[in-house]
């Protein structure tokens, strides 16, 4: 089932670029490593490669990107770091984590190898959002724009004298965001209130941006998420909401799979309920962030038509 996802993802990927609607992004540099040798780069490493992708298109040449978690296969709750990662933190210019307790293993490499004037972003901290928060805030337009705009000035704050190109690569950055943000907007004016499921959390800062009711009982979505078995009420609830109709699309995470989510998937295949797959982390990751975000929510707005129009 795994393959055929990312057929699809693939196919939407393809139709993207042919149509050149995101050439621009390319321009930026879209992946999500660099491995520019150049004396002066800044030497930045990103616990996941979403906030990698960002960081690379924002620093283009000036910057040497290593992203860490970016296996298509694994679930990023449970990555475990090494002593590449160690040694990479602990060389870094400018570390990037995500907070919210996703990535516990970089803050205890950043607190050891307490490197002197090193610069850490913690997304978690700059949307003042808890340690103990749904931690997928790079679902969030809001927070990936918030998260965006800390990367540029601290970019400048280690590198000012070329402050005027990370200042065109963040324009040029903002502009390539603009289909996604487009897109988002599209999916509330024609499907605000529209109840859709979610097996995983992973969903709801999205749903929230696009309008979308997510009425999956919330103790299941945040077991899943944390690794544990959900409430049997929530399980419960969650199969009526698939057998009754109430929801019209299930989103189902591809990197936190149990056979749980399983047997859930396969119920609203079975009731003709459209499957939407996201993933935790770029895929594929040789693509940049929009495209990525792009391409998703393009099977979702087409899993939404598909239902609104009875098909």
């Amino acid at each position: 089932m795994r393959k055929i996802v990312y057929v699809i993802i693939a196919a939407v990927l393809a139709a993207l670029i042919v149509s050149g609607a995101f050439a621009g992004i390319y321009l930026l540099n879209p992946t999500t490593s660099s491995t520019t040798s150049s004396s002066g780069v800044i030497h930045v490493v990103a616990a996941e490669n979403f906030w990698g992708s960002l960081i690379t298109q924002l620093g283009g040449t000036r910057v040497s990107v290593m992203s860490i978690v970016s296996d298509p296969n694994a679930d990023p709750h449970e990555y475990e770091s090494n002593t590449a990662d160690a040694m990479a933190i602990a060389n870094a210019q400018l570390v990037i984590i995500n907070g919210a307790g996703y990535d516990t293993w970089a803050q205890q490499l950043i607190a050891s190898s307490n490197t002197p004037h090193q610069i850490v972003l913690n997304v978690q901290e700059l949307i003042n959002q808890p340690v103990g928060a749904n931690p997928h805030f790079w679902y969030s337009p809001a927070y990936v724009n918030e998260t965006v705009k800390a990367m540029y000035q601290d970019l400048v704050s280690i590198d000012p004298s070329h402050a005027s190109y990370y200042a065109q690569q963040y324009d040029a950055l903002n502009a390539s965001l603009a289909e996604y943000n487009a897109r988002i907007n599209e999916l509330m004016q024609q499907f605000g209130g529209v109840k859709v499921a979610s097996t995983e959390s992973i969903f709801v800062y999205l749903a929230n941006a696009t309008g979308l009711d997510l009425v999956s009982p919330p103790a299941f979505m945040e077991a899943v998420a944390e690794g544990n078995d959900p409430p049997a009420q929530s399980v419960v609830q969650f199969d009526q909401l698939i057998t009754n109709g109430t929801v019209k699309v299930l989103v189902y995470n591809e990197q936190t799979v149990t056979p749980l989510t399983q047997s859930i998937k396969a119920l609203a295949s079975q009731d003709n309920i459209p499957i939407v797959p996201v993933t935790e982390t770029i895929q594929p990751p040789d693509v940049s962030f929009q495209v990525w975000m792009n391409a998703q929510l393009i099977i979702l707005q087409n899993a939404l038509n598909q239902q609104a129009l009875g098909k």
